[in-house]
C-alpha cells in the first residue's frame, strides 16, 4: 500500500517541480535566497573600475541634464590627462545637438583613442520591432562601441548579462566584457554576482574631474566609466536586495563579475534531476535511516551547496527543486501522522470529547436537527485556567447540554463550540429556552464562579451537508448573539445570497454578452457655452430576478479578481461607438470613460483602444481616459509609460475623484494628464464651506496654470453651478445637468438642446 502512496507522492511532487521551473512561477522567491546568499558571502571589488558619475552635485553645479557635449568632451580631455586606461559612457550619442558640440565630442574622442561608447536595442511599441540605437557614425570611426543592452528576468530584476550583441552589421561586446577585458561565448549570458560589494567601488564625481577638485591617481591607469549617479535622470534598474541603482552599476558589477572569473549558470533541471534521486532514495528505501540521510543531503546541497558553488561562480535555481523536496518529504510526514494519530485527531485534546471531525463523518436521519451551543467568552475563560481547570469547566458545560440534548452525543469544537444532533421535538423554542436558563448560574471550578455566555442555533434543513448545516448553526449563533438574541434558526434564503456572491464574476460574463449590463450615459456641460459637450460612460446591470445590481458590488470584484478586462472592454467599445454616431450626424461630442488601474499594468490596453478608435472612425481627442486619483499616485512605471503611450494617441487621461487622494503638487505635475476631475465630495458644499471653496478654486487655478482642463462633478444646484462659473471650471457634470440615461435617452437630450438653439 504504501509503494502505490510513495510512487504518487513522487510523481506529483516532480509535476509541480517542473511546472514551477519551467514557468518560472516561483523566480522572486529565488531572488530572494539568492540575495541572503549574498549578504553571507559578501566581497570587495578589484578597484580597477572607477565610476565617474554625473550625480546631483553635478546637476547642481554645471546644469540640468542633458548636458552639452562641449562638457562631455571636456571630461574625456580631464580623464585622458589624469591617465585613465579607459574611458566608457553609459550614455547614449546616438542623435545629433549642435554642430558645434557635436564636433567638440569628436575631437576629444578622436585625441584620446581610448573611449568606448555606448549602444543598445530598443524595442518599437508599436510594432514590435527592435532597433540599434548606435553612436553617431563619425563617433564610432574614433571610438570602440560596447552593447549595454539588458534584459529583465521574471522578477523584474536583471540576474544576467550576455558576452556581446549582434546590431546586424556587426557584434559588440557588452560594456562589462570590454571593461573586464574578458571574452566569452558569442550570443551566451553570465550571471552577474550581486555579492560584489556596491559601496566599495570607487566613485568620483562628474563636477570634481571638472573643476580639477580630484586625485588624478584615483584614475590613473584605470577604466572609468561615465554614467547617471542620480535619480533624476532615470537610468534606473532593480538590484535584487538593494533595490533601484543607476545601471551604470550593473555594468561595473558584470564587469566585476568576470574579472574574479565569471561564472556559469546551470538553471533549475539538473538541482531537480539530483533532487529526485534523494527524494526516491527518501520515500522507497526500506531501511529509513537510508531515507533519511538522503533528506538531510538534499536540504544540505539546496542551502549550503548552494551557497559554496556560489562562491566558487557556479550558481543554480534552488526553488523548484526546494519544492520537490519539501513537497515529497512534506507529503510523506503528513502521510504517516494521518495514520499514526487518525484516531487522536477525532478528539478534543483537552476535554476529551469527540471534535467536530468526529460528527462530520457521521450520517444523521434526514429529518434529524442539528443544534450547537457558543460560549461566546470562553477563550477568555479558558486563556486564565490550566488544561486541568478547563477540563472541568467543559465537564459542567456539558452536563448542562446533555440535559437538553436527551442522550445524544456532544461533539467540542474549538473555542467554545459544542454540537449535536437531535430529533425535532428535542430542539423546540420552549426546549432551547429552558436550555439557554440552565446557563444563567455561573459554573464553579475549583470554588471560583465563573459567568458563562452561551447562544444558541439550529438548522433543520436536512437536504443539505452535514458540514454545511454545522456551518448554518454557527452562523445562526454569532446571529442570534449580535441581535441579543437566546437563540436563533438559520435562514435557507440566506443561502441564495451567499450562493449569488460566490457566483458573481461567472454571471458577470454571461451577463454582458447577454445584454443584462448597458452602459448609462450622464452628460457633462461646457461651462463656457452652456451647451452639453459631452458624457461620462457609467455601466450598469439589470438583473431579471435581483433588480439593479451596484456597480460598487460587481465592479470591485472583477477588480479584486482580476477579472475587469470584459467588462471594460464592453464598456469602452459601447461608449465609442456612441461618440462616433455623434459625430457621424455633425456633432461634436466628447466620451468620458473609467478605467482600472490594473488594466495600466496589462500590455493590451493601448492596442485595444487604438483598435477601437480605428473601427469606429472616432477622432482620438474627443475620448477620455479616466483614472483615479489614487490610482495614479500608486502607478509603477509601466502604468506611467501606458498613460504616456495614450496620450501620444491624441487621447485624454482625467484624473478622477481629484482631491481624496492626498497627492504632492509633484507627483500631480508629472502625471501625463490633460484634465483634472474634482470629487463630488468638494464640489458639493462650495456654497456653504469656505475651505472646499478655496480647495476648488485653488484646484482650478494650479490645473490651468498646467495646462489643463478642469470637470466639476456632483453638481446639483444652480448656485453651485453660477460659483463654479465663477471660478473659472471648464465643465460640470452632476444631477442639475443631467442623470445616466441609456442612449436613446441621451440624444433626444442633445435634439431638444439643438430644437431650443434653432427657435
Amino acid at each position: 500500500m504504501w509503494r502505490r502512496s510513495g510512487a504518487k507522492i513522487f510523481i506529483w511532487s516532480t509535476v509541480a517541480a517542473l511546472v514551477v521551473g519551467a514557468l518560472g512561477l516561483m523566480q522572486p522567491l529565488d531572488d530572494q535566497l539568492r540575495v541572503l546568499r549574498n549578504m553571507a558571502r559578501q566581497k570587495a571589488p578589484s578597484g580597477d573600475i572607477v565610476v565617474i558619475g554625473i550625480d546631483d552635485k553635478s546637476l547642481e553645479h554645471i546644469g540640468s541634464w542633458p548636458w552639452s557635449r562641449t562638457r562631455h568632451a571636456e571630461l574625456v580631455d580631464k580623464l585622458k590627462a589624469a591617465g585613465a586606461d579607459r574611458i566608457f559612457f553609459d550614455i547614449f550619442f546616438n542623435a545629433t545637438t549642435t554642430k558645434t558640440a557635436d564636433r567638440a565630442l569628436g575631437q576629444a574622442l578622436k585625441r584620446a583613442g581610448n573611449v568606448y561608447l555606448a549602444a543598445t536595442k530598443v524595442e518599437n511599441v508599436a510594432s514590435g520591432d527592435m532597433r540599434s540605437k548606435l553612436p553617431l557614425e563619425p563617433y564610432r570611426k574614433v571610438a570602440g562601441v560596447v552593447s549595454v543592452a539588458t534584459k529583465y528576468a521574471g522578477s523584474s530584476a536583471i540576474r544576467a548579462t550576455r558576452y556581446d550583441t549582434d546590431f546586424g552589421d556587426f557584434r559588440a561586446p557588452t560594456m562589462a566584457v570590454e571593461l573586464a577585458k574578458a571574452r566569452g561565448q558569442s550570443g551566451e549570458a553570465f550571471p552577474i554576482d550581486y555579492a560584489i560589494d556596491l559601496s566599495a567601488i570607487p566613485f568620483v564625481s562628474a563636477d570634481d574631474v571638472l573643476s580639477g577638485n580630484f586625485d588624478p591617481r584615483s584614475v590613473r591607469g584605470k577604466s572609468v566609466i561615465i554614467g547617471a549617479g542620480s535619480v533624476e535622470m532615470g537610468d534606473l534598474y532593480y538590484l535584487p536586495g538593494r533595490g533601484q541603482i543607476n545601471g551604470v552599476y550593473i555594468n561595473v558589477l558584470a564587469a566585476e563579475t568576470l574579472k574574479a572569473g565569471g561564472t556559469i549558470n546551470l538553471g533549475w533541471s539538473l538541482p531537480v534531476a539530483v533532487i529526485s534521486l534523494l527524494c526516491a532514495i527518501n520515500l522507497f528505501a526500506r531501511r529509513r535511516w537510508i531515507g533519511r540521510i538522503a533528506l538531510v543531503a538534499g536540504v544540505a546541497l539546496l542551502t549550503v551547496g548552494a551557497l559554496m558553488a556560489e562562491e566558487h561562480g557556479v550558481f543554480y535555481d534552488i526553488v523548484p527543486a526546494l519544492v520537490l523536496l519539501s513537497t515529497s518529504a512534506g507529503t510523506r510526514a503528513w502521510w504517516s501522522f494521518r495514520r499514526s494519530y487518525k484516531v487522536r485527531g477525532n478528539i478534543n485534546a483537552v476535554s476529551g470529547l469527540p471534535n467536530l471531525n468526529a460528527l462530520r463523518e457521521k450520517a444523521p436521519p434526514e429529518n434529524a436537527v442539528v443544534v450547537s451551543a457558543r460560549v461566546r467568552n470562553y477563550p477568555e475563560i479558558s486563556s486564565a485556567l490550566p488544561p486541568e481547570a478547563e477540563r472541568l469547566l467543559v465537564d459542567q458545560i456539558v452536563a448542562r447540554l446533555a440535559l437538553g440534548a436527551r442522550g445524544a452525543s456532544i461533539y467540542q469544537g474549538d473555542e467554545g463550540i459544542f454540537v449535536w444532533v437531535c430529533d425535532p421535538e428535542v430542539a423546540g423554542a420552549d426546549q432551547l429556552d429552558a436550555l439557554h436558563a440552565l446557563f444563567r448560574s455561573p459554573a464553579l471550578v475549583d470554588g471560583k464562579p465563573i459567568d458563562l455566555s452561551v447562544t444558541l442555533g439550529i438548522d433543520a434543513d436536512g437536504s443539505r451537508t452535514l458540514a454545511n448545516r454545522i456551518g448554518a448553526t454557527l452562523v445562526a449563533a454569532n446571529e442570534a448573539s449580535t441581535e441579543g438574541l437566546r437563540w436563533k434558526a438559520y435562514d435557507p434564503a440566506k443561502l441564495a445570497d451567499a450562493e449569488w456572491k460566490l457566483s458573481l464574476l461567472g454571471r458577470l460574463d454571461a451577463a454582458i454578452d447577454s445584454g443584462e449590463v448597458w452602459v448609462a450615459y450622464q452628460p457633462q456641460l461646457d461651462l463656457r457655452t452652456g451647451q452639453i459637450c459631452g458624457a461620462e460612460a457609467l455601466v450598469r446591470w439589470s438583473h431579471p430576478e435581483k433588480g439593479e445590481v451596484s456597480p460598487m458590488e460587481f465592479v470591485l470584484a472583477a477588480e479584486q479578481h482580476n477579472r475587469i478586462d470584459k467588462l471594460t472592454a464592453f464598456v469602452l467599445g459601447d461608449a465609442i461607438r456612441a461618440a462616433a454616431a455623434f459625430q457621424d450626424n455633425g456633432r461634436t461630442f466628447d466620451i468620458a470613460v473609467n478605467i482600472s488601474a490594473r488594466l495600466l499594468e496589462k500590455p493590451g490596453l493601448v492596442a485595444l483602444v487604438r483598435d477601437m478608435l480605428h473601427d469606429s472612425g472616432l477622432m482620438a481627442e474627443r475620448l477620455t481616459l479616466e483614472v483615479t486619483e489614487s490610482a495614479a499616485m500608486t502607478s509603477g512605471r509601466a502604468s506611467i509609460r501606458t498613460l504616456e503611450e495614450l496620450g501620444s494617441l491624441g487621447i485624454n487621461v482625467s484624473i478622477d475623484d481629484y482631491g481624496t487622494g492626498f497627492s504632492t503638487l509633484e507627483y500631480f505635475k508629472n502625471i501625463p494628464a490633460t484634465e483634472v476631475k474634482i470629487d463630488r465630495s468638494f464640489v458639493g458644499a462650495i456654497d456653504r464651506n469656505a475651505s472646499d471653496r478655496v480647495m476648488v478654486r485653488s484646484t482650478i487655478e494650479l490645473a490651468h496654470s498646467l495646462g489643463r482642463s478642469v470637470v466639476a462633478e456632483g453638481v446639483e444646484t444652480q448656485e453651485i453651478l453660477s460659483e463654479l462659473i465663477t471660478m473659472g471650471c471648464d465643465k460640470a457634470q452632476g444631477y442639475l445637468i443631467g442623470r445616466p440615461m441609456k442612449l436613446l435617452s441621451l440624444a433626444k437630450l442633445l435634439q431638444s438642446e439643438g430644437d431650443m438653439r434653432a427657435a
